[in-house]
């Protein structure tokens, strides 16, 4: 009885060949060498080749830089002159011509390009790498701000010389201490608790909260020692603030003279601080003489008083070092924080800085 029976021996293996195409970034196309199109070299190629055992290798000969798809147009296509068109497109408006629109697009840029009586149509990918070759990108747009504040270099290196030095005057009898307010603060209560961190995942927070109302934080920071004296309050009115820096006076050292950091907010100069600083000077207050902010903020300037306020220029707060000790604050407790009531949040609040300064507090370092 004949038995047919399978041998591998019997099945000849064919040699291995190679695949009659190249894959390019996102299309397969012929063997061939590959074309400089409108003086552009290809960005990437790669050969397949298939294995003995019948898998597929690819061999990358270049690097990726595009993700488009090239036109089908010869070399030459696109001279210099066109391409400096695109880049002046680039650089203008789409007001200039007459669009509504407020930035660019690819298709926007192509359809000006076109209306112009181009001889052969710019496909979008030429013209995404046209802008790409000289590193323009019209769909980005950061914010900038021009310097209009008067003496703003030499304001930012008065606040710095009193920082650098404030460990020495503060022992020659000379204080420096920075004030602001962070305003509206909202209770936040988590409506499910916090999942811990465990490993391979990180802590969970409920997103949807129970607001429990807000509440405006004043703060001021001791340059030389870098702790905070604070206050807790509904409202930050001319008077609160008044009262926070009466507050903080009680609670130093008596020095013959105090150096206040402070923005240029409206309650930072008011009628009732020049109140205040009046009577801690011995001085007599003439109201009708600070009817203007200018006039307030020199009669506060003023540095032959025993308080002196040092106001940061316009647009210049992060002068004020006391940004910093709110920047550990919200890191490190208000991020965070699930707090059930506002007398949970202020008692956890002074627990946290009793801590904080006993054991983390210091002198920030300004270089």
């Amino acid at each position: 009885m004949n038995v047919n029976v399978w041998s591998p021996s019997r099945v000849p293996i064919p040699p291995p060949k190679p695949w009659p195409f190249v894959v390019d970034a996102f299309s397969v196309q012929p063997l061939q060498t590959p074309r400089r199109i409108a003086g552009w070299r290809l960005p990437c190629t790669a050969t397949a080749r298939r294995s003995v055992s019948g898998a597929l290798g690819i061999l990358h000969t270049g690097a990726l830089v595009c993700k488009m798809r090239r036109a089908q147009v010869g070399r030459g296509a696109f001279p210099p002159s066109e391409r400096l068109d695109v880049l002046s497109l680039a650089t203008s408006t789409p007001a200039d011509y007459h669009g509504p629109a407020t930035r660019w697009s690819l298709d926007a840029m192509t359809a000006v390009l076109r209306d112009h009586a181009r001889t052969q149509a710019m496909s979008r990918s030429t013209l995404w790498r046209t802008r790409a070759a000289a590193d323009l990108k019209p769909h980005r747009s950061v914010y900038w701000l021009n310097r209009h504040a008067p003496a703003c270099e030499a304001k930012a290196r008065d606040l710095g010389e009193l920082y650098v030095n404030a460990l020495r005057f503060s022992q020659q009898g000379r204080l420096v201490i920075c004030v602001d307010e962070k305003t509206g603060r909202p209770i936040l209560q988590r409506t499910y608790p916090t999942q811990p961190a465990q490993p391979g995942k990180p802590e969970k927070r409920e997103h949807e909260d129970i607001r429990h109302g807000v509440r405006v934080l004043m703060a001021s920071c001791v340059v030389p020692t870098g702790q905070g004296l604070w206050h807790l309050g509904p409202t930050r009115t001319s008077e609160d603030f008044a009262a926070h820096l009466a507050n903080v006076v009680r609670q130093l050292p008596d020095m013959p003279r105090y150096d206040w950091v402070v923005d240029n907010l409206n309650t930072h100069w008011s009628l009732e601080v020049c109140r205040l600083v009046a009577a801690w000077c011995d001085l007599p207050l003439l109201p009708k003489t600070l009817r203007r902010g200018a006039q307030r903020r020199a009669f506060l300037s003023d540095p032959t008083h025993k308080h002196v306020g040092h106001f940061t220029p316009q647009h210049g707060s992060w002068l004020n070092q006391v940004e910093l000790w709110f920047g550990v604050l919200a890191r490190r407790f208000l991020k965070r924080g699930d707090f059930c009531s506002i007398e949970d949040f202020a008692a956890r609040l002074l627990a946290y800085l009793d801590v904080y300064h006993t054991h983390y507090a210091h002198p920030y370092r300004w270089t």
